[in-house]
């Protein structure tokens, strides 16, 4: 049977979506690597109570290294690939599988040919609703979340400050397949969280250097398009 190891960056979720997403992750995963960045609640804590029973290894940053995301995920890469992992999941905290992807994985890894996986993401703009949009379509578009971690390889990355890519750009190139499930992205939920990211966002990129002015402004539209989640 494939190992499944779970990676994830996390900070101040204890009022989010971690306890759902950690509910939901550990009946299917073998373990699980979690770096909180400089989290002020019990985060740390949650990790721990919810992942008990499964190997996990919790680093603890004191300090938030986000401002050169690169960094962070170079740390979230190394110490994940430290733990001899044979698939690796990266999702963040507010990021959720489709439940019916419990009862594909098992037999989707044993028999898989490829070396990734990829999936589609929706950008929730409520509980029930994702954004669709110019700005917001990442749902149009397959993206890698889950690979098989070829350890003889050179792994380089994007070195940008913000928006590098949660894994390695080397893995851009490997063979890979489309799955049905989706991803729901919580992080935009709620109208605290967009303004915390917007203000976020011009703090650590304020001419859009690494990503899309156009998009940053669109965080605060007051009247986006939604479109209600179906199952």
């Amino acid at each position: 049977m494939s190992k499944l190891t779970l990676s994830m960056v996390v900070k101040n979720e204890s009022h989010r979506y971690l306890r759902k997403a950690l509910l939901q992750h550990r009946d299917w995963i073998d373990e699980a690597v979690i770096i909180d960045d400089g989290s002020t609640d019990d985060t740390s804590e949650i990790c721990e109570e919810l992942l008990s029973g499964i190997p996990l290894q919790l680093i603890r940053n004191p300090e938030s290294r986000f401002a050169n995301e690169v960094q962070l995920r170079k740390q979230q890469w190394e110490a994940t690939v430290q733990t001899n992992p044979e698939w690796i999941l990266n999702l963040d905290g507010d990021e959720l599988l489709e439940d019916q992807f419990a009862n594909q994985v098992r037999d989707l890894l044993s028999h898989c040919e490829q070396d990734a996986i990829y999936f589609r993401l929706y950008d929730m703009w409520s509980e029930t609703s994702y954004r669709d949009d110019a700005y917001w379509s990442a749902h149009h578009y397959y993206r890698p979340f889950l690979i098989r971690y070829k350890p003889d390889l050179p792994y380089l990355w994007k070195e940008t400050p913000q928006h590098c890519g949660r894994f390695p750009a080397t893995i851009n190139h490997f063979s890979y397949l489309c799955h049905p499930a989706r991803i729901k992205h919580f992080g935009w939920a709620k109208p605290e969280d967009r303004i915390e990211k917007y203000e976020r966002y011009m703090r650590l990129d304020p001419n859009a250097q690494y990503g899309w002015k156009e998009q940053y402004d669109s965080i605060l539209d007051e009247h986006p398009n939604l479109v209600t989640w179906e199952e």
